[in-house]
């Protein structure tokens, strides 16, 4: 089976996807984790294309989307947290431009057209080369395999070719204050991090930080990143005054909890460098995440930091 390119942020092996996969769960009911902030989360489970965690702040003039994620089931959900109180969405801001985060973003748009649609420019480019790759192996498998087995590949075409659909009103071109639906807010923007330019937000009211792929459990989602770069993020990241700490995958965190992964993406490209063997890395990786990856699928995050080590960090050299 060929590996296709995972576009979602996670690439797992294509022996591990050739294995039984367990029946879905199901998904996780959106909570309250702040006065004022829901919670919609994520899932990074076998057999299945990802969704990141979305948020939704709700505010005195409407309510505020934190990325949509992909699936239409969970930007569903994302609706519905959104709508909760009577108040419709003025505004979605997207950390990044991954399709788990951004594909709800057409369905946002169908109901509530007013909405404004904040996130860096990076999508454009995107679509231009990463995508634009893609959708070509995806197109190659879906010849290559019956109807009744494409399926998901199909969605994911489909979802690329929405193009336009799931791009931004307006453009995140550096940090600041911004008062949205009432709610006072900072925005920062990393550039060359988890990819090309990434948003994270800082809620004032509550003190939580969304920090969209800047954070990812059970591991970094590498397939876009500039890992010194992300790790130079990071050291900016935790200097913010934040209670509460929200990955664009996994649960919530502390602020330590920040600082405790900022140490461990430090370790693991110390180590990635290093002439120890991969296993030692992984090994290492997990022992310092600690329980932040509690609860996610073992042999699926060894899978993937297994992938990320020997394809990402530690890019095997052409022969002379």
């Amino acid at each position: 089976m060929k590996r296709l390119l995972v576009a979602a942020c996670v690439a797992a092996s294509s022996a591990w996807a050739q294995t039984p996969q367990p029946a879905q769960a199901p998904a996780p009911a959106a909570r309250e984790i702040a006065p004022g902030v829901s919670l919609v989360p994520g899932q990074f489970t076998r057999g299945k294309q990802p969704d990141g965690n979305s948020i939704v702040l709700h505010g005195s003039e409407g309510t505020i989307i934190i990325d949509t994620g992909r699936h239409a089931e969970h930007a569903q959900r994302v609706i519905a947290a959104a709508t909760k109180s009577g108040k419709a969405p003025v505004a979605v801001i997207n950390t990044h431009w991954h399709l788990d985060h951004i594909g709800g973003n057409a369905l946002v748009r169908q109901r509530y057209p007013k909405a404004v649609i904040l996130a860096s420019g990076t999508l454009a480019d995107a679509r231009k080369g990463f995508l634009a790759g893609y959708r070509e192996e995806l197109a190659k498998a879906v010849a290559s395999m019956p109807r009744d087995q494409s399926g998901g590949y199909r969605e994911e075409i489909a979802l690329i070719d929405a193009g336009d659909k799931l791009a931004p009103t307006e453009v995140v071109t550096s940090g600041g204050d911004r008062t949205i639906a009432g709610r006072r807010l900072l925005l920062g923007l990393e550039k060359k991090a988890a990819t090309e330019g990434d948003v994270w937000i800082l809620d004032r009211a509550s003190g939580t930080l969304i920090t969209g792929d800047l954070v990812t459990l059970p591991v970094p989602f590498l397939d876009t990143a500039n890992p010194e770069g992300w790790a130079d993020a990071l050291d900016r990241l935790v200097k913010i005054d934040a209670k509460l700490v929200v990955p664009g995958h996994g649960e919530p965190m502390p602020h330590s909890g920040l600082e405790t992964y900022r140490k461990a993406f430090r370790q693991l490209l110390a180590c990635a460098k290093s002439k120890r063997e991969s296993k030692e890395c992984s090994d290492d990786w997990f022992k310092a995440i600690g329980d932040l990856g509690k609860g996610t699928d073992a042999a699926l995050a060894q899978s993937s930091m297994k992938y990320y080590l020997e394809n990402v960090l530690r890019i095997p050299k052409a022969p002379k």
